[in-house]
């Protein structure tokens, strides 16, 4: 695995999702546009089913990897963290679920920054085989 600058309970700094709901588990880097996160599915995660994890929890790994590029963006300015809220999420395509044990990384990409709001792309992967990517809108409360 790629060496993360924050890992484990330090992600509470870029992101409010506290456990059981944290589902970022490494954050990896980013530049002004991009960063990359990741998540080890463990059995006692709350989204997790037959082994897998869930659609669900796919949709809320990539959100919190965008707040957690938001919250890393607003550190790295000197800022607040603030809350983000979904405002769309579009063109999602789930390829499979991953696997418990599974470490899932995930690209996300600022396509447009328009006062408090972002559009961004994500791209998660395992084992470079996409699972799952989509379009997504956060509002950032300012």
């Amino acid at each position: 695995m790629k060496q993360a600058i924050y890992k484990g309970s330090d992600i509470e700094k870029l992101i409010p999702q506290r456990a059981p709901m944290m589902m970022v588990s490494h954050f990896f880097g980013a530049t002004e546009t991009d960063a990359e996160t990741g998540l080890k599915i463990l059995a006692d995660n709350i989204f997790c089913k037959n082994n897998h994890l869930t659609e669900p929890g796919l949709i809320e790994h990539i959100a919190q990897s965008a707040a957690a590029f938001a919250g890393y963006n607003a550190l790295q300015s000197g800022e607040k963290v603030v809350l983000g809220f979904i405002g769309e999420i579009k063109k999602l395509t789930i390829n499979s679920l991953p696997a418990v044990g599974s470490i899932i990384e995930t690209r996300i990409a600022i396509v447009q920054e328009v006062m408090n709001v972002l559009l961004m792309s994500a791209r998660s992967t395992v084992d470079g085989q996409t699972v799952a990517e989509c379009s997504i809108k956060l509002f950032m409360d300012k």
